[in-house]
């Protein structure tokens, strides 16, 4: 038998076994269990856990995702701690719902295959199964394309779409994206494992909301930011949606015109683009979080679900907690390159 230790999950009741060297999360997801994760490379902060007993090897991580104060008071990353005793440990949010969704394997192919900029593709994905497919706004899967290594792609379709939507950045040198980007067409065979991490809209959730995306981390926050104005159509409320938008140049924005009629047709929503690197008569100048953090004062009770490369999420988050939000109300979904 291999060596391992028990692992005591009190939020759903049930023991786990973690193998040598395997962390928590790792055990967790073998074990068919939904565990609250977005990276799982110590990055995100999004399986910030209570360890409330034994003692774990707690690998490397951002100084954004685990603090030495939350240390201190005996938080720790699921998908960095290595139990080295039986351990009992709880994710956090326990107020917030929990999106217990059954992960599978779905094979379908490519039905849409179009540059959306100079580097980034919209790739639109018709399932065999459809109706078996669910997730939550904000999730990713891994996507399994024909000789290429797996790559996890956060969903960028709404719901109730029949096709499934990804936006694939070329990643410079990446083996995977470079394949996809070249070569993607329609008809081409892939499946879809997931739905995967813990960044998703809270339902539940009444009050304003932040998006605030980098790059092709527009993704994710065109999903949330949709389902919440589907949300409120449905209760008839309107909360303030703001979504700020960086990138390095005018070029490398895509989907303006999408935002744009959102938020002409929905009162409550504005779009703010933000360009890093190059001045432009009609939209703002700087860093994405600098913008937010100019624009607001008071950030206490509202949401904020970001996505993007890790410099960007590390330099926003601190903005956001200075204007009083909570960092449980922070979801990021940080966009690292593991072909680099």
């Amino acid at each position: 038998m291999t060596p391992g230790n028990t692992v005591y999950l009190p939020r759903i009741g049930r023991s786990i076994v973690a193998v040598q060297g395997e962390t928590v999360l790792q055990a967790a997801l073998a074990a068919g269990i939904s565990y609250p994760h977005g990276c799982r490379m110590g990055r995100c902060g999004a399986c910030k856990s209570h360890l409330v007993s034994g003692e774990i090897d707690l690998l490397k991580h951002t100084p954004f995702s685990l603090t030495e104060e939350e240390k201190a008071e005996g938080l720790t990353l699921a998908c960095r701690a290595v139990p080295l005793s039986d351990v009992t440990i709880g994710w956090l949010d326990g107020e917030d719902e929990f999106a217990d969704i059954p992960t599978g394997r779905f094979d379908g192919v490519i039905a849409e295959a179009v540059d959306a900029t100079h580097d980034i593709k919209l790739i639109r994905i018709r399932l065999d199964d459809r109706e078996l497919f669910t997730f939550k706004a904000g999730q990713y899967v891994r996507l399994l394309y024909p000789d290429c290594s797996p790559r996890d792609y956060s969903i960028a379709s709404r719901i109730d779409e029949d096709l499934i939507e990804f936006h694939i950045r070329h990643v410079p040198g990446g083996v995977t994206s470079g394949h996809i980007f070249a070569n993607a067409k329609a008809g081409d065979p892939v499946a879809l494992v997931g739905p995967f991490g813990s960044s998703y809209l809270r339902e539940k959730h009444c009050g304003p909301i932040l998006g605030i995306a980098g790059g092709s981390g527009l993704a994710p926050v065109k999903a949330v930011v949709e389902a919440a104005l589907a949300t409120d159509r449905t209760t008839g409320r309107e909360r303030p949606i703001h979504v700020y938008f960086g990138a390095r140049a005018e070029r490398d924005l895509y989907m303006v015109d999408r935002f744009e009629e959102l938020a002409t047709s929905h009162g409550n929503l504005s779009f703010v683009p933000v360009l890093s690197n190059e001045d432009h008569a009609q939209m703002r100048r700087g860093y994405v979080g600098s913008a937010v953090a100019d624009d607001f004062d008071d950030l206490d009770g509202w949401k904020a679900y970001l996505a993007g490369p890790p410099a960007m999420i590390e330099a926003t988050v601190p903005q956001l907690l200075a204007r009083g939000i909570r960092t449980a109300d922070i979801h990021a979904d940080v966009f690292f390159t593991p072909e680099r």
